[in-house]
Order: structure tokens, then sequence, then C-alpha cells
């Protein structure tokens, strides 16, 4: 686990035992909560795992569903938050699982999770992953940094990062990541990875390509009354690094996609990544003039009656593999700890 994941921890702990998260639930857990998940399998024994917060076991799912059930919380759907946040109807708490990407994980060990609380979930599908050609890069990432035992990057005047060791591997990752991440476009980030990889032997591009569902199994997946079907761009591309134009097209391709594939309407969308780096007011803007009736982040928080004037700006809480246990979704549900980590700002959308 890194240094952050510690100190986070350290947050949460202080937050559980000292009790402050159950007097402050009144007051900061809001109308309701978003809850984003990407990979639901069972645990894996790898020492180096450093994707691990994009996972979280069947069993995890169903604490978190036994939990939000015992808060009184509605399970609804996003048609239906929308509905109660367009019409301002709070009178009922209310949570809404959402899973970004479309992973064959979601079918075999999500979907019979929720069918055992009867709890409809979104899955927001990238085009290019469910056609089987999409660029997983942070797999990759993982996959080279997991393979090698030195790399070289091109990091400034050049470095050379030991891979020796599980730490060192978690430390090496953790350098490469977020340099990657501040490429000036997506097509330079998988050039800078393919020369990463290619004294390894690697394959930037082929990292991941058998996850997600093909179209057939997603239209298959899509037929349980459960489940609905967002769209998360063509190319899982990172929206605010593109031009205006090639945006809109990301998210208007993707929902196009989707529909005529599967024969439905798509209503709701998700930024990929999701963050400030990622989606921006622009970004918002867009999802907006395009007709979606809901567009998710990745920031942080809960969801108050003043995000009804900003559903294309929707915050979430991210159900992280490294804090799979009750007391931590205990903290996460009571919204104390995304009130401080924001400063106490209910609404984020610039």
């Amino acid at each position: 686990m890194t240094l952050r994941s510690n100190i986070i921890r350290a947050g949460f702990d202080a937050l559980y035992f000292s009790g402050a998260h159950y007097l402050l639930r009144p007051i900061l857990a809001g109308v309701g909560v978003i809850l984003m998940l990407h990979h639901v399998r069972p645990a894996r024994s790898d020492p180096f795992q450093p994707n691990r917060h994009l996972e979280v076991t069947p069993e995890f799912l169903r604490t978190t569903l036994d939990h939000v059930r015992e808060l009184g919380l509605d399970i609804i759907g996003v048609d239906e938050m929308h509905r109660r946040m367009a019409a301002r109807e709070f009178s009922r708490r209310f949570v809404c699982f959402t899973f970004d990407d479309g992973y064959r994980d979601n079918r075999d060990f999500a979907l019979p999770v929720m069918r055992e609380h009867d709890a409809p979930f979104t899955v927001y599908a990238a085009g290019d992953f469910v056609d089987g050609r999409g660029q997983f890069w942070w797999l990759a990432l993982e996959q080279l940094v997991a393979k090698a035992e030195v790399i070289d990057a091109p990091i400034g005047d050049g470095v050379r990062l030991d891979a020796g060791s599980p730490a060192a591997k978690q430390a090496a990752f953790d350098r490469l990541h977020p340099w990657l991440r501040a490429m000036p476009s997506d097509e330079a980030m998988m050039d800078a990875l393919r020369t990463l990889g290619a004294p390894h032997g690697l394959s930037a591009d082929a990292a991941g390509r058998d996850l997600c569902m093909p179209w057939d199994e997603l239209r298959d997946f899509a037929a349980d009354p459960l489940v609905t079907i967002g769209a998360h761009t063509l190319s899982h591309c990172t929206l605010a690094k593109a031009s205006r134009a090639v945006a809109a097209h990301e998210m208007a391709a993707s929902r196009k996609r989707i529909e005529d594939a599967l024969q439905r309407p798509v209503r709701h969308f998700a930024y990929p990544y999701g963050d400030k780096i990622a989606a921006t007011a622009r970004e918002f803007t867009l999802a907006r003039e395009l007709g979606f009736s809901t567009a998710v982040t990745t920031r942080p928080g809960m969801l108050f009656a003043e995000n009804a004037s900003h559903l294309t700006a929707l915050p979430r809480i991210s159900l992280n593999g490294h804090f799979q246990d009750r007391r931590f979704l205990s903290v996460l549900t009571s919204g104390a700890a995304t009130a401080i980590w924001k400063g106490f700002r209910r609404v984020d959308a610039a």
C-alpha cells in the first residue's frame, strides 16, 4: 500500500474511532450518493498490484449493499436519480451504483450480487473497449513494471528506476504514472509507453483487450432489467486535452454507437478519468449541450440539493480496493471524509 493510501486510512480511522463521522452524518451526508466501481472479482495474491484501487471483491460489494440497506437508503438507477434531482424530490436519501469501462467481471461477479439485493446499477461503456481495440495504458504500465528489473525513462535528463522488488516496483509505478498522465495528449502518452516497453518486449497496445464485454455480450448483459448502459467516450480519452470538436465527437459518437448496437436510448455519461485534469467546465457544458441527462465525474463528494443545478458535473464516491472494510464504508457514506477533502464545498463544477 502506498504512503498516500496509508495517510487516507489513518484519516478514515480517526473519523471512525472518534465518532465524528456519526455526528456529522446528518449535516454532511446530503440527499444521496453515487458510488463508483470498476472491477469486481476475487482477490488476487500478487505482491505487486498498483491498480488494486480499481477492484473490489464480490464479498465487499455485498457488504456495501448490506450497509446502504441498513442506512435506509433507496438503491435506485440513474434514471430515477435524474428524476429525483430534477424534481428536487429529496424526501428519501438514495444511492446509485455505477461501474466504469464495461468489464466482463461486472457481469460475472457484480451482477449476481446486485441481483441478490434487487439493486439497479449503471455500466458506462467505452466504444473502443467493447470493440476490443482500446488502450488500457494503466494496465500496460503495470505489466511493464511487473516484468522489468530496471526501467530507463526519459524523465528530465533521463532516470533509471529500480524495479527489482515489489516495493521498488510500486515506487517506479508511482513515479511513471503521474508522468504519463501529464503528457500533453493521449497519443503522446501511448508513444512514451511504447518506448518504455520496447526494450522489455512488451506491447503497450495489447494490454487488457480481453477484459471488456464485446457487443454481443454487452447486449445480453444490458437486457437484464437491473442494468443501465451509459456512454464513456469512444476511446476512453482525456477529454480536456482534446479539441472541443474531438471531445464532442467522442461523447456523441459513443452514445450513438451504443444506441445502434443495443437498440435503446443512452441518456447518461461518465467522463474518462473524471478528475480536474480530464473533465472541466467545458466538458460539463458539452455534455449538457449534447443532451445527456446526467454526467458523472470522479471528483469525490456526496450529492446535495445544489447539485440539481449541475447534473452534468456530478461527484461520486469511489469504492477503493485499498479500503475494503465496513468501518470505512461508514465514514464514506457519512460524507465527513469528502467534506474535509473538499474544504466543505458542496458543489465542485468548475
